[in-house]
């Protein structure tokens, strides 16, 4: 006689795509849903990118409970989780109505965090007991990378770190399933382990020699009027480079705007120098969401329509003439 078995939970996590934190983020996620909800659980996960039309299809949201993570808020219905910390956390007024309207405990933002991973980590221990103190390593460097709290640019650039590699390999690579099989390594190894993996290793050494060649590239390419470096990469086939190498080449800047253009939208991107000789006053995300964009008061991005490029270079321009000011 055959016995009928229970059905494996299938939990689907949207998590930010080639981001540190954001695999960081859905690494540590996975590690608390199973320990405090739902042991032996199957996790799926699908990266997100901001585009300049950003929506939620229905499908991403197929499992039998759906969690995002350092991503923008959805009402979708089928939503179960979701931690942020982003200022520019809701697409538009009435999902952030909906979420403060949002009576489940499982729905959780705090722009006061520098990263979602230490932001997760915190709610998982404070409101549901949970502690992993072998992800200890992985909370630190991400709130590390994503509040671009590093030491200096130095440390930032020169890549000597196993988490700043990792960055690297992240951040670069194609499509999503090296991120994935990174983020299912994550859970249970340590930064060291994963780097020294033969598969990051075969990607990581020629990605290396390319980020030696984008300082190269920007410190060509770049001008510096005042306060702010400016550099447009839109002809030069350099999809992804280190946010960080602006203030590498130019320690006594404290703002940079760029413009790049991706397989799938052209984009602005305002950061501002963590080493700044003085202190930036301007809140990067409120700008960067006058022109549908956004992100945190120190770093932010707007993303437009593929082949958008006049549009994306008046926009950074008038950008740079507020930034002067």
């Amino acid at each position: 006689m055959s016995f009928p078995t229970s059905k494996r939970m299938r939990i689907r996590v949207l998590y930010h795509d080639h981001c540190f934190d954001g695999a960081a983020a859905a690494a540590y996620f996975t590690r608390f849903i199973e320990a405090k909800f739902h042991p032996g659980a199957e996790f799926v996960f699908h990266g997100m990118a901001h585009q300049p039309a950003q929506k939620f299809d229905d499908d991403l949201f197929d499992g039998d409970e759906n969690a995002i993570v350092d991503f923008k808020y959805s009402s979708n219905p089928r939503l179960t989780w979701w931690f942020d910390h982003h200022q520019s956390a809701f697409l538009n007024a009435e999902d952030a109505e909906h979420f403060r309207r949002d009576r489940s405990g499982r729905k959780l933002y705090d722009p006061a965090f520098k990263s979602c991973t230490k932001f997760l980590a915190h709610v998982a221990r404070e409101q549901f007991g949970f502690e992993a103190p072998e992800l200890a390593e992985l909370v630190r460097w991400a709130d590390i990378i994503d509040g671009a709290q590093y030491a200096n640019a130095v440390e930032a650039v020169e890549l000597t770190s196993a988490a700043t590699q990792l960055v690297l390999v992240i951040e670069a690579a194609k499509g999503s399933d090296v991120v994935q099989k990174i983020i299912h390594w994550m859970r249970y190894r340590s930064l060291e382990e994963i780097v020294a993996e033969p598969e990051v290793q075969t990607l990581y050494q020629p990605l290396h020699q390319r980020h030696l060649e984008s300082i190269e590239i920007i410190r060509r390419c770049s001008t510096q009027d005042g306060q702010v470096v400016f550099f447009d990469l839109s002809d030069l086939g350099l999809e992804g480079y280190s946010k960080f190498i602006p203030y590498y080449l130019f320690p006594d800047s404290v703002y940079t705007v760029s413009v790049s253009i991706a397989s799938f939208r052209t984009k602005v991107s305002v950061g501002s120098n963590p080493w700044a000789p003085t202190e930036p006053v301007h809140n990067l995300a409120s700008i960067c969401e006058r022109y549908g964009g956004g992100g945190h008061p120190r770093v932010g991005a707007i993303s437009l329509e593929k082949g958008a490029l006049e549009e994306a270079r008046r926009v950074a321009a008038e950008i740079v003439g507020e930034l002067r000011k």
